[in-house]
């Protein structure tokens, strides 16, 4: 049985300002993102046309900031705790006490998207194809600093479980350490499929498809040793609420995926 280290959510002091953590995985997953984005450009179709530029990994690394962390904000609101933020709306904007939603920051980097094609005249699918692959590295970074904070902690494990943890503030008993299934299955494994997949020329849309399809179907599975969020529980069919907003992705994928190979 393994107990997780003790570590300042700050990592770095100087005088009044705090660099935590959390913020630095962040700063990682946006430069992953933009060194695969350049990387992307390499591939097919997008080194065939010619419109496509290093200033355009550059203006959808911005425009996804704004989506990850307004969509984020938003959809933890109205997916986890809706009738406490209908009360306070105020701290709605109170984002340092933390609380953001990986499903609401898909949709708002898709609102981001939205724009980002119109603005540039380009087909909405082919620029989320574009996106996918330099996507789940930085979910990876994401889950390193839910780790390092002790933080989204995975249900209670069998004793025996060698790699089970003791999370403070869960209890004594090991649980799955949750986040690290999380890096291995929707970060780096997500990543090497879809990077390999997405290499070659495909139909519009497949690439998508396939990142929602990966995406849904790995979180489905994370979702068994995740323990649900306190004042949700498990839902309807014994399923958690990430467990049930993945399943219209799943469903999505796949009919990106047909409709496009069809």
């Amino acid at each position: 049985m393994l107990i997780h280290p003790q570590i300042d959510p700050v990592a770095l002091q100087l005088g009044p300002l705090a660099v935590h953590w959390y913020g630095l995985t962040y700063l990682a997953a946006f430069g992953l993102f933009f060194w695969l984005g350049v990387r992307r450009l390499g591939h097919a179709p997008f080194k065939h046309l010619p419109q496509w530029q290093k200033r355009d990994v550059e203006d959808i690394l911005f425009l996804g900031v704004l989506g990850v962390v307004l969509g984020g904000r938003v959809g933890y609101c109205l997916f986890y705790k809706p009738a406490y933020y209908l009360s306070n709306p105020l701290e709605i904007f109170a984002i340092w006490q933390g609380g953001m939603s990986f499903h609401g920051g898909l949709l708002g980097v898709m609102l981001a998207m939205v724009w980002f094609a119109r603005t540039r005249q380009r087909p909405f699918l082919q620029v989320m194809d574009f996106v996918a692959p330099c996507v789940p590295t930085g979910l990876a970074a994401g889950r390193v600093g839910n780790f390092l904070n002790g933080e989204l902690w995975g249900r209670v494990a069998d004793p025996a479980l060698p790699w089970g943890m003791v999370f403070r503030g869960a209890g004594d008993l090991p649980r799955h350490p949750s986040q690290l299934y999380q890096i291995a299955l929707e970060g780096l494994l997500l990543f090497v499929l879809l990077w390999w997949f997405a290499r070659k020329d495909r139909p519009v849309g497949q690439v998508s498809g396939a990142f929602l399809l990966g995406y849904g179907f790995f979180r489905f599975v994370a979702e068994f040793f995740r323990e649900p969020d306190a004042h949700l529980g498990l839902l309807s069919l014994g399923m958690s609420m990430g467990q049930w907003l993945c399943v219209p992705m799943m469903l999505g994928g796949i009919w990106l995926m047909r409709r496009k190979s069809a």
